[in-house]
């Protein structure tokens, strides 16, 4: 097929090819492999799947009925997978009439699945948890053989997860049945292109750079009032109003939310402010039921809906070309998160896009600035594959196991060609067998644990059917709380929630979902009955994953801002945001300092308390708890003391009731000694032993449950607990331990970054300033701590009382 039919096609469309699609189908005709980065809605899908077209339709032209599976396009999100659906329908009639296209996820439907399991479609739009289902198939090396090219769908999503990992070992597993294998990933937002695209197709890979002029809008709606002495969520919801008045005056909107539960206020509240737009505005997020997501994707698309408020659940890949706005509530944490919902709107190549920022908290006006100025830097967040997660490895060997067998040695030389396990040791691939086969030295007595075993040949598999079967309905590396349905008691079922949030409530008890009041009626059989509630208060659902750290890139673009602020008078060409932050940086500079890229900020006050200090390394929360809880430790081996302690995502609180001198703390910057010094700093057993849930059941040690009938989060935490500390005793080489303490500080501490910081630190001068009073930035540390020892009616009293007294000393200074 020659380029001049893709391009006739698109010409079709009343479009013409753009450079970068041409560079694609060059390279695909050449059989390339290579990374696609380009901005959201530039036509990445088109530029690859034209090409594979182009490549591959021709060379099946001469196969007798549709072609065997030849493509695999991996996508992260079911809720994507129909949309690509269509997408990649749409030229077959003319391009390739005689291949077949269809999707299979955890959504598609048992008569589809065994249609499939018959013979499979010359295409496929799948997940990572379906592509490695079908690994687990017998027949699998028949069944897959033929795949000629995988393309990866939103790598950005997937490179720094087990996600990645699981693609990347069933990218390694094709490519031993095919080593022609092409392999292309599409990206809208990295920032370390070379190593994104090693890890996915190696060193030989191209990258290709969708440039495209794309004019991107990025404002931030000001508030009537800043508050010279903020705290965490303090402007919330009266931002209400401003936010709805945007609304009313565009045609359509996405409001954007970092948190499920943040979802849920914020749509209850705007359709409290405006009750009139009843059916015209909904919520999207992935704990809702699947058909409510669907009709909410679907107005969209139809332009019937006038705003829906949203998380995640619609940050990637759908085309929504009708919306016109994109707002964000809150600072989206980093940049590329934020490029990534500006897309949203003018989702097509050449349209603008905009993205208006909606402050929770007077300091967030700062994060919008830098956000602005990270932007036209290009400064974007790296992201980077996981080390050896012995847990999806493990998982992995089964899968071969039961997909037809392996050779060990084959097997372990395979493995080491992905990026995730290019140092994989001899004897940890041998362990990694062992504790598959037998459940190591600890659980060897015990039959459910002797997944895989070797025939006369040598050849590993797995031959117990009931095993078998718990793995295929395992596989997959996302684990999360079980959930519970939410069912009226005579009607639709509305989503799912945590089990955690509802064994907090009691029958009568009202809630948040769904966009509704809801009163809990019952629970049974793993469902929430619940009628609608009138009048009551109520709690809303706080689902795992909260709070987002933020990233270095977006907090070294905030302390530029800073630094720029500081050099110039305060009637100076500042972004619109620092002129409506001028009283409260004002103040920070009257009474203390401000921060900037080259030096740190460290804040003393004496208080009835006690002795407090505040630093500012603006390193994002995950950082500088670890900093804080180091730093104490560090303190505590000079002589001992109790501190205790707050942080945000600029700075640090240490109050003690001894006096700590603050020109010591750049004495406790060396990183000799770091993972010790952390480790004692830390619950290092407790936080590892939590973390080992997951891993145990990404490993297959803990079953999940069968359908209908799944364990509860008790259940499940009690069998990893018990695990936990059976190896702990019997098995401390288990390397399943080790993994768990590494992801602690490497996920919930970022030790890489916290290496980072102290070298950084060791850099900067340091300026020490003794306070009268709390300042603008020590204020919200100081209310953080609060939060943890007062009820909300006392906190709320508490933080009155100090504003007027510190407004009031604002006002004479």
């Amino acid at each position: 097929m020659s380029q001049g039919l893709a391009a006739s096609w698109l010409a079709g469309k009343g479009w013409a090819p753009f450079a970068f699609q041409t560079e694609v189908w060059q390279a695909m005709a050449q059989g390339d492999n290579g990374l696609l980065h380009a901005t959201t809605g530039a036509g990445k899908t088109y530029a690859v799947w034209l090409g594979a077209l182009q490549a591959l339709a021709s060379a099946t032209a001469n196969t007798r009925g549709a072609p065997p599976l030849t493509a695999l396009w991996i996508t992260p999100m079911r809720a994507l997978a129909s949309d690509t659906l269509t997408a990649l329908l749409a030229p077959l009639p003319e391009l390739a009439p005689r291949w077949t296209l269809e999707m299979r996820t955890g959504d598609t439907s048992s008569a589809a699945r065994a249609r499939q399991a018959k013979r499979l479609p010359t295409a496929l739009v799948t997940t990572p948890e379906s592509l490695s289902l079908l690994l687990t198939q017998t027949e699998a090396a028949q069944q897959l053989g033929s795949v000629q090219l995988v393309v990866v769908d939103e790598w950005h999503e997937l490179i720094a997860n087990k996600r990645g990992v699981q693609v990347q070992l069933a990218l390694a597993r094709l490519r031993q049945w095919n080593p022609q294998l092409m392999v292309w990933g599409l990206s809208a937002t990295l920032g370390n292109l070379p190593e994104a695209r090693d890890t996915l197709t190696g060193p030989t890979g191209r990258i290709v750079q969708g440039q495209l002029p794309k004019a991107l809008t990025i404002d931030t709606l000001l508030p009537d009032e800043v508050q010279r002495f903020p705290w965490a969520g303090h402007l919330g919801l009266r931002m209400v109003p401003v936010v709805a008045r945007e609304i009313e005056a565009s045609r359509n909107s996405l409001v954007f939310t970092n948190t499920r539960s943040q979802a849920e206020l914020w749509y209850q509240a705007l359709l409290e402010a405006r009750p009139d737009w009843s059916g015209l505005i909904a919520l999207h997020h992935g704990s809702l039921d699947r058909g409510v997501r669907e009709w909410v994707e679907a107005g969209l698309k139809a332009g019937t809906l006038k705003a829906v408020v949203a998380t995640s659940s619609l940050d990637l890949g759908v085309d929504f070309s009708p919306v016109e706005r994109v707002l964000q509530i809150g600072s989206a944490k980093g940049v590329a998160r934020l490029l990534q919902r500006a897309g949203r709107s003018g989702h097509a190549p050449g349209q603008p896009s905009r993205i208006t920022l909606v402050p929770t908290h007077s300091i967030e006006l700062l994060e919008a600035a830098a956000a602005r100025r990270a932007v036209q830097q290009g400064h974007i967040e790296a992201r980077t594959s996981p080390d050896k997660p012995f847990d999806v490895l493990v998982q992995h060997v089964v899968t071969v196991a039961l997909g037809g067998g392996f050779d060990s040695q084959s097997l372990f030389d395979e493995v080491r060609t992905t990026h995730a396990y290019q140092h994989l040791t001899p004897e940890e691939w041998t362990w990694v067998l062992d504790f598959a086969g037998r459940g190591g030295d600890s659980l060897q007595a015990y039959p459910d644990y002797r997944r895989i075993e070797a025939d006369e040949h040598g050849l590993y598999h797995l031959v117990n059917a009931q095993l078998a079967r718990r793995h295929r309905m395992s596989v997959g590396t996302i684990v999360s709380d079980a959930n519970l349905k939410v069912s009226y008691l005579r009607g639709p079922v509305l989503g799912t929630v945590e089990e955690s949030f509802i064994a907090r409530l009691r029958p009568r008890d009202c809630f948040l979902f769904a966009g509704r009041l809801l009163e809990l009626v019952k629970v049974h059989d793993m469902t929430a009955f619940v009628r609608l509630a009138k009048g009551q208060r109520p709690a809303v659902p706080r689902w795992n994953g909260g709070k987002m750290p933020m990233s270095s890139e977006l907090a070294h673009a905030m302390l530029e801002e800073l630094a720029d602020f500081a050099s110039q008078a305060e009637d100076g060409p500042h972004p619109p945001e620092i002129h409506a932050l001028l009283p409260l940086l004002a103040v920070q500079q009257r009474w203390s300092s401000l921060p900037t890229p080259g030096t740190v900020l460290v804040e003393s006050l004496k208080s009835r308390e006690g002795h407090h200090l505040y630093v500012y390394p603006f390193a994002g929360r995950q950082v500088n708890l670890a900093l804080a809880t180091l730093w104490a430790y560090r303190f505590g081996q000079i002589a001992p003391r109790t501190f205790s302690i707050s942080f945000n995502d600029y700075g640090i609180e240490l109050l003690s009731t001894e006096p700590v001198d603050p020109h010591l703390l750049p004495s406790l910057l060396s990183t000799e000694n770091l993972l010790h010094d952390v480790l004692g700093s830390l619950n290092a057993a407790e936080l590892s032993q939590r973390r080992f849930r997951e891993i145990a059941r990404v490993s297959g040690l803990v079953f999940p449950g069968f359908p209908g009938a799944p364990k509860s989060n008790k259940q499940i935490q009690a069998s990893s607990s018990l695990f936990f500390e059976v190896f702990r005793k019997y098995d401390p080489g288990n390397l399943l331990l080790t993994q768990a303490e590494r992801e602690v500080l490497k996920q919930e501490y970022e030790l890489d970054r916290l290496e980072d910081v102290l070298r950084s630190l060791q850099t900067k001068r340091w300026k020490v300033k003794t306070l009268k009073r709390w300042t603008p930035f020590s204020f919200p540390l100081l209310v953080e701590r609060l939060r943890e020892r007062l009820s909300t009616h006392k906190l709320q009293d508490r933080i009155q009382q100090l504003l007027a007294e510190l407004n009031k000393q604002a006002s004479q200074t």
